[in-house]
């Protein structure tokens, strides 16, 4: 979407989309797709489009966004009942989405795509799992019973969890902004209701469909895949949850920030923040003298061009001056800090903070994360939090995957996989990788996330050469140079092909799950022998896999007809339930394998 719009509610869109008649409705979708064409300008808090030479459309959004309908204003004949003001609404992001909404970076799917699957050969761990089995099956069996959650609330829940199994059973294609509408109004009731979690999940959703229809650059099915399956597990388990679980499932509305005192932090190293819902950036990692993991963020509304310069804008603690380029290269001291939950640095007005001496990654007090054992690095990162991983490898050569070729590297013993953090053009990480794929032998520590793949995998963030004091690399922000490389140490390996590991049984399964939350629940409905895959499965030792995969295409497939013949509508809550069982499944046996692949479990 081209038009730099400000948020919108998702109430705000809900009630002019619900109010269209429904010939306006069929046009919702083409009427968006035209308001991305049409000029656009912006006079401080109100952005005016031009609908044609005659008609301006104008959104007013004194506090940054749009709160109420009254504030989309169209000059057509039709109006206020007009297509343009629900255009505008569908088109504009989605308020609530943003910074406190968002994850950390890296926890969401999307910083990368995962390649990886199970071998052939690959041993079945112990779980195929028992969690996951039995949850899967708890998923496609139990029957709802109201217990501390209100009557309010357990009605919210089922609002979203049917509009988002609508979704589901639509696809990408299908789902345009009436059903988006749909998802946001039951949004808005369970964000009203006290689920701000769900709410946030469904919102979540609604825009990863529109990165998906608008083919958005940052976009990934991984994405939407996760957002769907988080959306339908909290609103199917919040109904039955009591105590300490009913509490996790609603969520809080936002992080709240709690008194630190005094910080000493040494920065880490920065990366692009760019999300497919429409937010842009920069977060800075530090860490204190005990290894504690601290963030500055700085992430609004905005493309590549905010990710890309958001590096050179100063942080927002206390006064400094420090850019976030310099931050990970330097020190702070923060008093009378704040930090939220989740390790993010508060701005408040009592907050002060000044630019302090740093360390080099190989120097007290940052070299004890590199310290710690790497199987247990990965345990943590599998039980939540940021993800970080860090590491001393030594790239070996490269492996071409369906997203792109990544690196090969040894991490004591292990062959790891090192992918781009990012795809998307304007960020340098993918060239950055290409270059020091060119420089086999070259020993670096190294910054990434954690993949959960069947195979060691990680997505490369920061790197540096072990036993340098200097300054590290922000893959996502600098460019490497030839310069920078040292003279290759071992002969290049060449690229290898990872696509038959791709199709390990397990993949059999991966593959209809996200051919479902890109395609709907017609295209596993398609005629054909599809027991031939499950049987696979099976024996492979995945044998709830297989039945799982079976009954996502039973139930796809799952059409009657009435007296006259015609056909009834499909049953959209099974098709739900069965393509929830198997994602859920998915999700638990493939960090059952990341453990093993890591010597974790």
């Amino acid at each position: 979407m081209s038009l730099d719009l400000p948020p919108v509610a998702p109430s705000v869109t809900a009630e002019l989309v619900q109010g269209l008649t429904p010939r306006l409705r069929k046009r919702l979708d083409a009427g968006v797709s035209k308001l991305a064409d049409r000029p656009c300008v912006r006079d401080g808090d109100t952005v005016r489009i031009a609908v044609d030479d005659d008609t301006h459309l104008e959104l007013h959004a004194p506090g940054g966004s749009v709160t109420s309908a009254d504030a989309i204003r169209c000059g057509c004949l039709l109006a206020p009942d007009c297509l343009h003001r629900a255009a505008a609404a569908s088109a504009a992001p989605i308020a609530g989405s943003g910074p406190e909404a968002t994850p950390e970076p890296g926890s969401e799917s999307g910083s990368g795509t995962g390649a990886g699957s199970t071998p052939e050969t690959a041993p079945v761990p112990a779980a195929e799992s028992e969690t996951a089995i039995t949850t899967a099956t708890a998923i496609t069996t139990t029957a709802t019973t109201a217990t501390t959650a209100t009557t309010e609330q357990r009605t919210a829940a089922l609002a979203v969890y049917d509009a988002t199994a609508a979704v589901l059973e639509a696809g990408t294609d299908g789902a345009g902004a009436v059903l988006q509408a749909e998802l946001l109004r039951a949004a808005h009731t369970a964000r009203v209701g006290g689920l701000p979690r769900v709410a946030a999940s469904a919102v979540s959703v609604v825009t990863q469909l529109r990165a998906a229809r608008g083919a958005e650059p940052a976009y990934r099915l991984t994405d939407l895949t996760a957002a769907l399956r988080d959306v339908l597990m909290t609103a199917h388990r919040l109904p039955d949850s009591t105590d300490g679980e009913l509490a996790d499932l609603r969520g809080t509305a936002r992080q709240p920030y709690a008194p630190d005192g005094s910080l000493r932090l040494y920065g880490l190293f920065s990366e692009p923040v760019l999300t497919a819902t429409g937010y842009a950036g920069a977060v800075t990692w530090t860490a204190d003298a005990e290894g504690r993991l601290y963030t500055v963020s700085d992430v609004a509304p905005g493309g590549s061009g905010r990710a890309v310069g958001a590096a050179d804008r100063a942080v927002r603690v206390g006064d400094t001056a420090l850019t976030h380029r310099e931050l990970s290269r330097a020190g702070l001291a923060v008093s009378g800090a704040t930090v939220s939950p989740t390790g993010r640095l508060g701005a408040g007005a009592g907050v002060r903070a000044v630019r302090a001496a740093g360390a080099a990654w190989n120097e007290a007090p940052l070299d004890r994360l590199w310290a710690a054992p790497v199987a247990e690095q990965v345990s943590r990162a599998l039980q939540g939090g940021d993800g970080l991983l860090f590491l001393d490898v030594t790239v070996t050569g490269t492996v071409r995957e369906a997203a792109g070729d990544c690196l090969l590297a040894d991490c004591e013993g292990l062959t790891l996989r090192l992918a781009a953090a990012h795809d998307h053009p304007a960020l340098p990480y993918r060239d950055n990788l290409r270059l020091l794929a060119t420089a086999p032998g070259t020993r670096l520590r190294v910054v990434a996330r954690l993949d959960t793949s069947p195979l060691p995998r990680a997505l490369l963030v920061a790197a540096g050469h072990p036993g340098d004091a200097g300054a590290h690399v922000d893959l996502g922000l600098d460019r490497l140079q030839h310069a920078d490389l040292p003279a290759p140490g071992m002969a290049p390996t060449p690229t290898a092909d990872g696509s038959p590991l791709d199709e390990a049984p397990l993949h059999l399964l991966r593959r209809r799950v996200h051919q479902a939350a890109s395609a709907g629940r017609r295209v596993l409905a398609f005629p054909g022998d599809s027991s031939a895959d499950g049987r696979r499965l099976s024996r492979y030792g995945f044998a709830c896999a297989g039945d799982l995969l079976d009954e996502l295409h039973a139930a796809a497939a799952d059409r009657s007809r009435d007296a006259f013949g015609r056909l009834v509508p499909a049953d959209r809550d099974r098709f739900a339930r069965a393509w929830l069982a198997a994602a859920h499944y998915t999700e638990e046996v493939d960090r059952a394998l990341c453990a093993a692949a890591w010597g974790a479990s």
